[in-house]
């Protein structure tokens, strides 16, 4: 196991932190603001020798790029599944705890992780503010899909379309235009593969 100084552990708990909670890598500029206004060179430091030690992988050149390897810091997933409920005949279950990899059940085939939307751009497809989306992490899509894109810094759930050398980012909501961007400029990290509503 790797031992790693302070600041690096700071680094390692604060990706963590924003892959368990937004589903997506911090910035540079997120992770400096975080451990106290360092510069983004100070961040690359730390970045690059965390990727000596193998703690995390980065590609190069795209925006929130940061995977963790080491599993110590690695972000929780799964659901505990702690009984049967009858949605016909009333029946009796004893409460047996498991636990209920998501990815497995929703035939998920590479990694993924959760994010929480905000806004409403999708409420057509049936996604609403406040639901969690559970995207598969992936670099391409298929037409038609929902997906994760990144663009510059920024991040978007929209469905995605080929239109000749341009993507074509659209929302699901009428009242919002789409977003139509050169090729190269779009990223895509993950389809949506299930929504989870809190009632």
């Amino acid at each position: 196991m790797p031992t790693y100084t302070v600041r690096q552990q700071q680094v390692l708990e604060f990706v963590r932190a924003t892959l368990e909670e937004r589903g997506i890598a911090p910035t540079l500029e997120e992770i400096a603001t975080d451990l106290g206004g360092i510069s983004r060179v100070s961040v690359l430091d730390h970045l690059r020798a965390l990727e000596r030690k193998g703690a995390i992988k980065r590609r190069q050149r795209e925006a929130r790029a940061i995977e963790i390897l080491d599993p110590q810091y690695v972000p929780t997933r799964g659901v505990p599944l702690v009984g049967t409920i009858a949605a016909g005949a009333p029946i009796l279950e004893a409460s047996v705890r498991e636990d209920v990899d998501l990815e497995q059940f929703l035939g998920v085939e590479n990694s993924s992780f959760l994010l929480r939307v905000r806004g409403d751009s999708m409420i057509e497809d049936h996604i609403c503010d406040g639901d969690l989306v559970l995207v598969e992490s992936r670099t391409t899509a298929r037409d038609g899909e929902t997906v994760v894109a990144v663009v510059g810094e920024d991040v978007t759930l929209k469905r995605f379309q080929r239109d000749r050398d341009r993507i074509r980012l659209e929302p699901r909501n009428a009242s919002i235009a789409a977003m139509v961007f050169p090729a190269d400029a779009v990223q895509v990290r993950g389809v949506v593969r299930g929504v989870i509503r809190r009632t």
